[in-house]
């Protein structure tokens, strides 16, 4: 098998519907909404760190809830923008109430830190949730079951 007929089969593969990949482009879609949330936190971190992780959690989320919907979960016939946002955005409202009281929690314990240490606490929150969203957008965004066909007598 030469180079060219490996990376077809790989990008096969990864645009495929079966758990590894989609977890794969989860993990893409992920770092890149990560990106987005680190840029506006710590853009923004002067303005307190609750404030700047509400606006970076809001931007990166309705990046990600778009970009789940289309790639990740190949939704886009299936679930409307507004219907992706709703449902991902309760998974980020559940988000960012741990994540507040994670680095509400992490002041209490350590002193205010910076706003890279804020952040590496914020970073390990958002992986601990982001295994729970991908199961839980998995079963949200699954297509739906096609009904058995009926026997006929």
């Amino acid at each position: 098998m030469n180079v060219v007929s490996r990376s077809r089969s790989l990008v096969d593969r990864l645009r495929s519907d079966e758990g590894p990949a989609q977890f794969a482009r989860f993990v893409v879609v992920g770092g890149l909404s990560s990106a987005v949330y680190a840029l506006l936190f710590l853009a923004l971190a002067g303005f307190g760190d609750q404030a700047a992780m509400v606006a970076g959690s809001v931007a990166s989320s309705v990046l990600a809830n778009e970009l789940h919907r289309r790639l990740t979960f190949h939704a886009g016939e299936r679930v409307t923008w507004q219907a992706a946002q709703a449902e991902g955005g309760a998974l980020v409202v559940a988000g960012m109430v741990l994540t507040g009281l994670a680095l509400y929690g992490w002041d209490a314990v350590a002193g205010p830190g910076s706003a890279l240490t804020d952040l590496a606490v914020i970073a390990t929150v958002t992986a601990t949730i982001g295994l729970v969203r991908f199961a839980a957008l998995r079963w949200l965004f699954r297509p739906p079951a096609h009904a058995p066909a009926l026997a006929l007598a």
